[in-house]
């Protein structure tokens, strides 16, 4: 027995070694492959009309990120303030921007924690804003034999991937790790 949990270690303990940087690298295709379209189509929806669009969003924008506050105003995006406007064109290139940063691996610490933060506030407008907290099937619930609620269970797997690349960074292949050995080669220079 103790052969074998000798064996165990040793194979383990090198892979876990040789391969530390594949988990973040794998982390950021599960984002790509699942997310980053996801996103980037809701990004899509909220942008208004023209080459300025990006600054002019869409009523639909209004009506994705503040339901209420939208229908308050007889769904009229000109009676909301600066503050709306600000929130949804600045979610609206969150939606474009971060994922790219993700995937490119480029500042990948910050845009994973910005990611989880947009994710949390998706949800509880999900929630709160749209209603989805008066149907169970919506909300879900954990250790449950239903895997896949909208809220709950799948935003629980995205911000756990991308809690990954807060925790472990970029990992091989990325821009921060390119730029993070340009910068310390030219430390080492000087």
């Amino acid at each position: 027995m103790d052969r074998l949990i000798s064996l165990h270690a040793t194979l383990f303990d090198s892979l876990e070694r040789h391969a530390s940087g594949l988990i973040p690298l794998l982390a950021r295709f599960v984002f790509a492959a699942t997310l980053l379209v996801y996103f980037w189509k809701s990004a899509m929806t909220k942008l208004g009309d023209g080459v300025f669009g990006f600054l002019s969003p869409s009523t639909g924008a209004y009506a994705q990120i503040f339901p209420k506050a939208f229908e308050a105003v007889g769904y009229n995006a000109s009676e909301l303030s600066v503050f709306h406007w600000a929130v949804v064109v600045a979610g609206t290139w969150a939606e474009f921007l971060l994922p790219l940063l993700i995937v490119v691996g480029f500042l990948t610490r910050l845009s994973a924690l910005g990611m989880i933060g947009f994710v949390v506030v998706q949800s509880l407008t999900d929630l709160y804003g749209h209603g989805g907290i008066a149907h169970a099937e919506t909300l879900g619930a954990w250790f449950d034999r239903v895997p896949d609620a909208v809220i709950l269970d799948q935003r629980l797997f995205w911000i756990f991937t991308l809690s990954v690349l807060v925790i472990k960074g970029a990992g091989a292949l990325s821009l921060d790790r390119m730029l993070g050995r340009q910068v310390l080669g030219s430390a080492q220079t000087v």
